[in-house]
């Protein structure tokens, strides 16, 4: 069966790969599968084994329920193709899978590695020169193996041009609703987090773990759900900080090393997150949205979400709209 079609969907494509790890494969089945402007099918050789043969006893995957539902030759139609991680990644994958993520990537398909499926893309050399992540168990032997890639420590996932690279299993949940927000806004991706029961996506630059020795109170959760609540209003570093019941400088160390960004950098992505949302779900004007999630002025507004985004929110609202999904 060819994933050539008619349908005004967008095509996922999940590798499957030898001693894949089934959960790698199911999540994003999963999160696609619950938007209607996906398709989303497995591909692979027709003689695929999903189990490693080493014979030692210590495979984790057990993955002999996924099988391929469509030839690798298909991945040609994917927009999106997702490789799952698997097990032992300092081994050779087949040829043919290399060439076809290869052939996958230079044509500008979007490409989601999940955990070890880092080491897929890298042994196909697309990711020389560019800044990716992986599980943090992974990062020095990426490192070391390919060293030709920047690899990113300790983040959820990276996104460097149509490439995206992810820590593990929940960090590929929420590459994929960044995937899902990117083709078709906030809304849905919120909407399919709440299907599967996730919270929202959370950003790319948040960390994977944190420190187990740091005290409790540096779980600035609280803080951050204090500056949703009240987006519309002036928010002010010394305010975070007073909130959290932390000095001006202790806050902002800490609130960078759990969020990934400076906090009114952090503001201004959740300003632009709520806007996102306004515009898609509602008939606000520009001026009403832009008051309501802090911007002040519409020409405060067009101009920050125009150099964010790329397109004004008036041009971003139209392009939210799909009427064939």
């Amino acid at each position: 069966m060819s994933l050539k079609s008619g349908e005004a969907k967008l095509v996922v494509a999940i590798l499957a790969l030898p001693r894949l790890y089934a959960l790698d494969v199911s999540i994003p089945a999963y999160v696609f599968g619950r938007h209607p402007g996906y398709q989303v099918f497995v591909c692979g050789d027709h003689d695929f084994d999903p189990v490693d043969d080493s014979g030692d006893g210590s495979s984790q995957v057990l993955a002999a329920d996924i099988r391929p539902t469509h030839s690798l030759s298909d991945l040609e139609y994917a927009d999106v193709v997702v490789i799952p991680g698997y097990e032992n990644p300092q081994d050779p994958i087949p040829e043919s899978y290399v060439v076809a993520l290869r052939s996958a990537v230079e044509r500008g398909a979007r490409t989601v590695a999940v955990c070890t499926g880092v080491f897929a893309l890298a042994a196909s050399g697309v990711l020389n020169g560019k800044t990716a992540t992986t599980h943090w168990e992974y990062t020095d032997r990426l490192r070391m193996m390919h060293p030709g890639v920047d690899v990113v420590e300790n983040r959820l996932f990276v996104e460097d041009g149509a490439i995206l690279t992810s820590a593990g299993a929940s960090a590929g949940m929420d590459v994929c609703l960044h995937v899902i927000r990117t083709d078709f806004g906030v809304t849905a991706a919120d909407g399919v987090a709440k299907d599967v029961v996730s919270s929202r996506v959370r950003g790319a630059n948040e960390p994977q773990y944190r420190d187990g020795t740091t005290p409790p109170r540096a779980d600035l959760r609280a803080t951050r759900e204090w500056v949703i609540e009240n987006i519309g209003s002036p928010i002010t570093v010394q305010q975070m900080a007073d909130h959290s019941l932390l000095s001006r400088r202790t806050f902002i160390r800490r609130f960078s090393r759990e969020t990934g960004l400076p906090p009114m950098h952090w503001v201004a992505r959740q300003r632009i997150l709520g806007a996102r949302r306004l515009l898609e779900s509602s008939d606000w004007s520009v001026e009403r949205i832009a008051g309501a999630t802090g911007f002040g002025t519409a020409s405060n507004f067009r101009t920050l979400f125009r150099r964010e985004l790329g397109m004004t929110p008036t041009a971003y609202r139209t392009s939210v709209s799909h009427p064939d999904v």
